[in-house]
């Protein structure tokens, strides 16, 4: 079973998402367990506060470094014998792909450490998190949906969380960017658009044949 945590000041943004769909389905098969971690609860001060003025000045704030640290040491302390990774979710982390989804899952223990405000004191990436995962170009108002992105592509490569294995192995950008063939189910005709008569002569080679070839034109690869 995997365990996965985040680490977040806001947990109930991600805590709905893991009780239905896949994400249930793969906690109710026993898959993956998911574990919140609420930064605001590992402050030392009466407001717990966790952001303050970033030194040599400018705007917005900074998430400091002793309540992320106590959050993720609360964890590490209790799955130490766990083969773990520790991700910060962060703008100028590597983009996230496909074959890092394939890299994660093979990990017993992934703790997600969600930034807010302007950043997160380096001090969290230098010296707490393995790596730091971006997924996009674009900036977001904390790391909550990046985890959940992230969390959601990997957990459904895990054993017994999709009805049929097949799914995750022909899925697009599975292989190097491939993207998957179209797909077509019932009815065969809807407001005159109709399915490709191929589909529905149940010659599988052919079959086979014409979705290789969708594939290559949508992967530009003619």
């Amino acid at each position: 079973m995997m365990k996965i945590d985040f680490v977040t000041i806001f947990p109930e943004l991600i805590r709905p998402y893991t009780k239905d769909s896949i994400m249930k389905r793969a906690v109710d098969c026993g898959a993956v367990i998911f574990g919140f971690r609420n930064i605001r609860e590992y402050t030392e001060d009466k407001y717990h506060r966790v952001d303050d003025t970033p030194y040599g000045g400018g705007a917005g704030m900074v998430m400091q470094v002793a309540p992320i640290h106590h959050a993720v040491e609360s964890i590490t302390i209790e799955n130490s014998e766990k083969k773990m990774r520790i991700i910060l979710l962060s703008a100028k982390g590597n983009r996230f792909t496909q074959r890092d989804a394939e890299r994660l899952k093979d990990y017993e223990h992934l703790i997600f450490i969600c930034g807010r405000y302007e950043g997160v004191d380096e001090r969290v990436a230098t010296y707490i998190a393995d790596e730091e995962i971006s997924i996009g170009d674009y900036v977001l108002t904390g790391g909550e949906l990046g985890a959940m992105v992230i969390a959601d592509s990997v957990v459904r490569l895990l054993p017994d969380v999709l009805g049929n294995e097949l799914s995750a192995v022909n899925e697009s950008h599975n292989r190097d960017g491939y993207r998957e063939h179209p797909q077509y189910t019932k009815p065969e005709e809807y407001n005159g658009w109709k399915v490709p008569e191929i589909l529905l002569s149940g010659h599988h080679e052919n079959i086979n044949v014409w979705r290789s070839e969708q594939s290559k034109i949508i992967n530009n690869d003619e």
